[in-house]
């Protein structure tokens, strides 16, 4: 018995289906009569009205068909992707907390190296005020080691990772950020222009006919 996707492998040219052939050589000969078309009174409007009306029918049904060649294919790639999502989740999983924990390390070793160093040059510091203060020390400064810094890459026999820098933002105050790097809302503010609004500062609302049609 035939899938939905072996039927609509046999549906892989259009070019070459008879049905498509004959819309397209119908919109070759609209399109002429479009191009030739002179509407200068009120009653050229009426052949125009009835060309459009078939322009647009003719588009649905390209449309359709169009629609029935890619459907097939496009619920299988919808029905591979939600089984893969299933199927991933343990590797991306393992992935995202062996990473995560790799970082993790890293971030604490690099705390820890940091705080070290702060505590020596406290160190150091008091050791130069006591210097000055009496002309020496009264016993040795005692440094602690300070870590070495994690290297860039860890390498073994199967390859190698390392951490890559990937900076980003986080918004802590909108009224501060410069205009030029502020998006307008366009979709909140078409759906406030089509409700009716047609004042908002800044903006010139203009209406933008189109010819609709019935048939």
């Amino acid at each position: 018995m035939e899938t939905e996707v072996t039927k609509s492998l046999i549906l892989v040219k259009p070019e070459a289906n008879t049905e498509v052939i004959a819309f397209y050589n119908q919109a070759l000969s609209l399109r002429d009569f479009a191009r030739a078309r002179v509407i200068a009174c009120n009653d050229d409007l009426k052949p125009a009205n009835d060309d459009l009306i078939i322009i647009r029918k003719v588009k649905k049904a390209m449309e359709e068909k169009r629609k029935d060649y890619l459907k097939p294919f496009q619920d299988h790639v919808k029905e591979t992707n939600e089984a893969y999502k299933t199927l991933m989740e343990p590797i991306e999983e393992a992935d995202k907390i062996t990473a995560s924990k790799m970082l993790a390390f890293d971030a604490e070793q690099e705390r820890k190296r940091k705080e070290q160093e702060r505590i020596n040059a406290e160190r150091m510091k008091l050791a130069q005020d006591e210097m000055k203060l009496n002309g020496e020390l009264s016993e040795s400064v005692n440094l602690i080691e300070v870590i070495e810094p994690l290297p860039k890459q860890v390498r073994t026999d199967m390859g190698s990772s390392g951490q890559r820098d990937n900076w980003t933002f986080a918004v802590v105050n909108f009224a501060l950020v410069p205009d030029e790097y502020k998006m307008l809302d366009s979709t909140k503010v078409g759906k406030l222009v089509r409700a009716g609004m047609r004042n908002i500062p800044g903006l010139n609302i203009f209406n933008k006919p189109s010819i609709t049609v019935r048939g």
